[in-house]
């Protein structure tokens, strides 16, 4: 009888200037929204550096994914964390968004000073085929590993219609899709090893991971009230001095403060993605303060969605438009006033994102393995892959059928061509970009 062949041996551990490296690339290349953000940390993460298992990968991404707030920015956080500490979580955390402060601030002030210029809004156009690709290629590698079960199966169809045709919240779906999971293990228990294998990939036989299946919580897991006290201190503290700050500089009833105030609200009432809470910020940003116009609004969306970072990152275009319309800084000051007010409200947004992983990521940690918490996290999985496809079939939507125009062939060809090179592994995102991009800026040349 043949001696068992021993699993591949972990890599070394990560040091944290390799690890910040990494934060900051992904910053610059997380295109594709929250589904293509987490498909490029998988596949990196995961499955090349083997920096961390996907068991552990998926436990941190379903507790994101209950959370306000842009879950892959914090799952960004979650791992660092679980890697290097809080600052290896602030690090990770602030770089994924760090890029796409600086690129839309830079592109809030070309669009101030230029307007629409064709070939950029070319290459804008010819993103967004790659954006519906990426999100369908995310779709179909994280279906492959969740729905490994009829019941996980069920629950991803479920939460596709769910939202498509009842267009129910997604805060309710998520909550609904925990609870089907819990009871659906004690109908069909067969289902959660399965489910468990989604979440925890090569199990037994695939290559280690530094921070493997079976690797303890690290230090900074200790979970405690006390820990939890702190942090929420921290927390508040930090944010209620922003804000004390900002209204001895500017005014208790001045610009910046009212961006941080409506930011915070904004963060907090997150749940679902940006989509769930962009309605919230139109009406604040275009009706109730009049920082920019409805036009002005559309084309930061456009903006947001084909940069890097989260969607919601398009509070930094609404900042930037508003402190350059007040011009804070003086006369003249178009593109630092903006910068300014852009890194206010990204800042405001993104605070208590930071707050709910330290807070909670210690107890989560120490739940791995409790059915009590695998089976409602595994139909938290199941949803994610529903919600994922559902995210694509809306831009899709919006993008072969624009408005006030027939059916775009050529964009839905492009998209199914670059759809069918990710799928097959023929080319990586960050050249995909670039492609499309490419091809875009010619289209709108030759017309």
């Amino acid at each position: 009888m043949s001696a068992p062949h021993a699993r591949p041996s972990a890599p070394p551990p990560v040091r944290l200037g390799e690890a910040l490296v990494y934060w900051l690339r992904l910053g610059c290349i997380s295109f594709g929204g929250p589904a293509g953000q987490i498909a490029l940390m998988h596949a990196e993460l995961v499955e090349r550096r083997r920096w961390i298992s996907e068991r552990r990968f998926f436990h941190a991404l379903n507790f994101c994914m209950l959370l306000p707030g842009p879950e892959a920015q914090q799952l960004a956080t979650y791992l660092g964390w679980l890697m290097h500490g809080r600052l290896g979580g602030l690090l990770a955390g602030g770089l994924f968004v760090l890029p796409s402060l600086l690129l839309l601030s830079l592109l809030s002030w070309v669009y101030l000073r230029h307007g629409n210029l064709p070939w950029v809004a070319g290459v804008l156009a010819g993103i967004k085929p790659a954006v519906i690709a990426i999100v369908a290629a995310a779709a179909l590698r994280i279906g492959r590993r969740s729905l490994r079960d009829p019941l996980w199966i069920g629950i991803a169809a479920a939460a596709f219609l769910a939202l498509e045709v009842a267009g129910l919240p997604f805060a309710l779906i998520v909550a609904a899709a925990a609870a089907i999971g819990a009871v659906g293990v004690r109908w069909r228990p067969q289902a959660l090893p399965a489910g468990a294998s989604a979440e925890g990939g090569g199990g037994a036989d695939g290559p280690r991971a530094w921070i493997d299946d079976d690797s303890p919580p690290p230090p900074q897991a200790r979970a405690s009230l006390a820990g939890a006290l702190k942090v929420l201190a921290w927390g508040l503290g930090l944010g209620l001095g922003a804000l004390g700050l900002l209204a001895l500089w500017d005014g208790a009833d001045g610009l910046l403060v009212e961006l941080g105030l409506f930011f915070t609200q904004a963060a907090l009432l997150t749940f679902g993605g940006a989509y769930a809470v962009l309605p919230f910020v139109v009406q604040g940003a275009v009706a109730q303060h009049g920082w920019l116009s409805t036009l002005q609004m559309m084309d930061g969306l456009a903006l947001g969605e084909t940069t890097p970072g989260p969607l919601i990152m398009v509070v930094a275009f609404i900042g930037f438009l508003a402190g350059a319309g007040r011009e804070l800084l003086g006369p003249d000051t178009v593109l630092l006033s903006g910068l300014l007010a852009a890194t206010v409200a990204t800042a405001f947004t993104f605070l208590p994102s930071f707050v709910f992983i330290f807070l909670g990521a210690p107890f989560i940690e120490h739940s791995r393995g409790q059915l009590g918490v695998m089976a409602p996290l595994a139909g938290i999985s199941a949803a994610v892959v529903g919600v994922i496809a559902s995210l694509a079939l809306f831009f899709a939507r919006q993008v072969f059928w624009p408005a006030g125009a027939g059916f775009d062939a050529l964009a839905a060809f492009a998209a199914a061509l670059f759809f069918a090179l990710l799928a097959r592994g023929r080319i990586g995102v960050v050249p995909l970009i670039a492609l499309a991009g490419g091809l875009g800026a010619l289209r709108s040349v030759l017309g």
